[in-house]
């Protein structure tokens, strides 16, 4: 039976830096790093914008090149999935029908994407955009002639894609369940300047519509059906609804969590000698006010991943780092610092029609988050107001002539 003293489950962000802090942090002992892709650790967020519109080659979205993991002295094992958890022996049973112990376990399994569950979700030409296996087939079918996409979700990724398939030439179509777009993570201004700029670029977006099922030939995807009886025609269908944290085995041997696997300040759960980081780990956030959330995002990845592996070399230092994000859609870089669940009011800095704006959300007068829309100097200057909870009268804080860094 294999043996490491600390296996990691997962080899996207977290689990990459994971090993990479281990040997950062001076630990000597045997890491394996195991992965359900077939490839070594990459980057996800380009898969949806830069590597699906082919403007990066995937060597340049390789985290590190394959031949660093050796000179780490960190084994991959890929293609392979984790089945069960023995957490008394610290044993885990392998989809390749192997075994391995663990001294420290870290678990960094990411999620899942969450598929429709309409008919026809299962055809060929229906996509998530998960890994590079998802966008490689997306790839090959707009070789072979795919031109008419229905895009299903208008979070990030549902439009960061419809971005990329509008470049290509795609007629696009984005439906949304709810009144707007990016609902869920961002104000109404934002939400109406990405509907607009969708818009102009000649996306067909239809808000507050439900799909009703996929249409197809008996194997491939043919068009969608609305709840409404409306069918669209399409080549293929891009599905972005979000994840679901992929904790399965963890749960079931004793782990605790509702959404995701739970985790304290040091990114442990409950289980001894197991850590949970990125976008699996629920955990108590300071900029949400302590409540517990998970985060998709490579920042909390790669922070939770520090985080657990000082502690594994003894320097146990408590997560707290300052949530931060990114979008690229068409010639637009947006720039989210801190959260802004449960905002109280908003504030428009600079004018939407320039293209040039940031939105600044309050809650009881503090600033939480800022979105920067082709903003960055407000982007890094609005980090420090966020970390420092700032109350700013808000009508300074609409003036654009006036650098943030000057109000703190």
């Amino acid at each position: 039976m294999d043996h490491a003293d600390v296996v990691i489950v997962g080899a996207g962000h977290a689990g990459a830096q994971a090993a990479i802090a281990l040997r950062q942090n001076g630990f000597e002992g045997s890491i394996l790093m195991i992965g359900r892709d077939s490839e070594p650790p990459y980057e996800r967020p380009p898969l949806s914008k830069e590597y699906l519109a082919r403007d990066k080659t995937f060597d340049r979205i390789l985290i590190r090149k394959p031949d660093f993991w050796d000179s780490k002295d960190v084994s991959l094992r890929l293609n392979t999935a984790v089945l069960k958890i023995d957490a008394e022996a610290h044993r885990l049973t392998l989809s390749d029908k192997g075994e391995v112990t663990y001294g420290k376990l870290i678990w960094a399994a990411g999620g899942d994407p969450r598929r429709l569950s309409c008919a026809g979700a299962n055809l060929a030409g229906v996509h998530a955009v998960r890994d590079k296996a998802d966008v490689d087939r997306m790839m090959a079918e707009l070789d072979a002639g795919a031109k008419q996409v229905v895009v299903v979700g208008g979070g990030y990724i549902g439009l960061e894609a419809a971005a990329v398939l509008t470049k290509l030439g795609c007629s696009v179509t984005v439906l949304e369940a709810l009144p707007r777009v990016l609902a869920r993570v961002a104000g109404e201004e934002l939400s109406e300047f990405f509907h607009t700029e969708h818009r102009a670029h000649g996306v067909d977006l239809r808000l507050e519509t439900a799909l009703d099922c996929i249409l197809g030939d008996g194997s491939k995807v043919t068009g969608v059906r609305l709840a409404d009886g409306e069918e669209l025609p399409a080549d293929m269908v891009v599905v972005g609804i979000g994840i679901i944290p992929a904790v399965g085995p963890l749960i079931a041997a004793g782990a605790s969590g509702s959404n995701g696997v739970d985790v304290d300040n040091f990114c442990r759960t409950i289980l001894d000698d197991i850590y949970a980081i990125g976008d699996c780990a629920a955990h108590a956030n300071a900029f949400a006010d302590g409540a517990v959330i998970r985060l998709e995002s490579v920042q909390n990845a790669n922070d939770m991943a520090n985080t657990a592996a000082k502690a594994i070399c003894g320097d146990t230092q408590p997560y707290h780092a300052l949530p931060w994000f990114w979008s690229n859609q068409y010639d637009i870089k947006l720039q989210t610092a801190g959260l802004s669940i449960g905002h109280e009011a908003t504030v428009l800095r600079g004018d939407p029609a320039e293209r040039k704006f940031s939105v600044i959300y309050l809650k009881e007068g503090r600033v939480v988050a800022l979105d920067c829309v082709n903003a960055t100097k407000d982007y890094v200057q609005g980090r420090k107001l966020v970390e420092a909870g700032a109350i700013i009268d808000p009508a300074l804080l609409a003036d654009a002539d006036t650098p943030l860094k000057e109000m703190l």
